[in-house]
């Protein structure tokens, strides 16, 4: 008897041991950023290994989660957000999660989470920035409308991101229909290619290298309207403002909610890691630290906002996110 309790007492030992051993594949876009001793408290608890990949930007993520829905090369996917969850939709490539952070209220829904698998973990806003001193140098006024950014004035100062590898260029498309109308939209469009719009591959092209801020020659930008604050927190010397601001213009604001989801066709031996992942996504310390590491907001309700956050991030007192359903039918074509 004692020797069959020792067996099954190794049996369950090394069960646990080959649990520990199964790693958990994240995929996210190049922009998520946590504390590394988070990640390394969540694999304590959890008994996995983290394996983060990072994807690109969330339109090329997408499309890296279609092109291997045959062979999911991930468990969990962080960075789906609300501009590309109609098409990730459309390619089924998510998997239904019903944990209690799935069901439990968020301060920015992005769905519902029991039909599209995808639990909100931040939100943010799409908006354009402008560099404050260009502006200054140059004595030209910053533009009042999107229609200004037409005029020969402002020829060449516009960076977008493309739409069909970025979020943010994705977002700032669909803000330009919600707020003008689509006919309206893409004559502006038009407008901005004979006016000298750049468009770069994803944000971190149109931030840090064709924006003035960094050396470009782009004073305005399609980026988020915690920017300004981290230009703030980044800064070598103490700033009592932000070198950059946002400029909340009709047509040009767009509520971006970003979510984890679970890969369909996963690992089956990860399911339970990747559901703890979820959630820790969703715990308090998470939503702290990702408001200075993302730069976004919080998506568990009652999460205090970050200092500089409340300084240096101002929100919009309104967004141009058109109609889920305009969306996800636009998306479809």
């Amino acid at each position: 008897m004692q020797r069959r309790f020792l067996l099954i007492v190794a049996l369950a030992s090394t069960a646990g041991i080959a649990a520990a051993q199964v790693p958990l594949r994240v995929i996210t876009h190049d922009s998520f950023d946590l504390p590394a001793p988070l990640l390394a408290q969540f694999e304590r608890e959890a008994g996995v290994k983290l394996q983060l990949v990072k994807g690109g930007d969330a339109g090329e993520l997408l499309n890296r989660l279609i092109l291997t829905r045959a062979n999911p090369i991930a468990d969990v996917v962080f960075g789906i957000d609300n501009a590309l969850l109609p098409r990730a939709m459309q390619a089924g490539v998510l998997d239904a999660y019903d944990g209690p952070s799935a069901r439990r209220a968020s301060a920015m829904p992005i769905g519902d989470a029991a039909q599209t698998g995808v639990v909100p973990v931040d939100h943010g806003y799409v908006t354009l920035n402008v560099d404050k001193a260009w502006f200054a140098q140059k004595g030209l006024a910053l533009p009042a409308s999107l229609d200004d950014l037409t005029r020969p004035a402002y020829k060449d100062l516009l960076v977008v991101q493309h739409p069909g590898t970025s979020s943010p260029g994705q977002a700032f498309l669909q803000a330009t229909i919600g707020g003008l109308g689509e006919e309206a939209a893409f004559a502006w469009w038009s407008r901005m290619r004979a006016n000298g719009v750049k468009v770069a591959k994803g944000w971190s092209e149109a931030y840090y290298t064709d924006f003035t801020r960094n050396g470009g020659t782009r004073p305005i930008v399609v980026s988020y309207a915690t920017s300004p604050a981290a230009e703030v927190f980044y800064s070598k010397t103490p700033l009592t403002e932000s070198p950059t601001a946002n400029l909340f213009l009709r047509g040009g604001v767009y509520r971006q909610v970003e979510g984890v989801a679970l890969i369909k066709g996963g690992n089956p031996a990860a399911r339970v890691a990747a559901g703890r992942f979820i959630e820790f996504l969703r715990s308090a310390p998470v939503q702290q630290a990702l408001q200075t590491s993302m730069w976004m907001y919080p998506a568990e309700p009652g999460v205090a906002l970050a200092e500089v956050l409340q300084r240096h991030a101002a929100q919009p007192a309104q967004v141009d996110n058109p109609p889920a359903a305009q969306a996800s039918e636009r998306l479809r074509a």
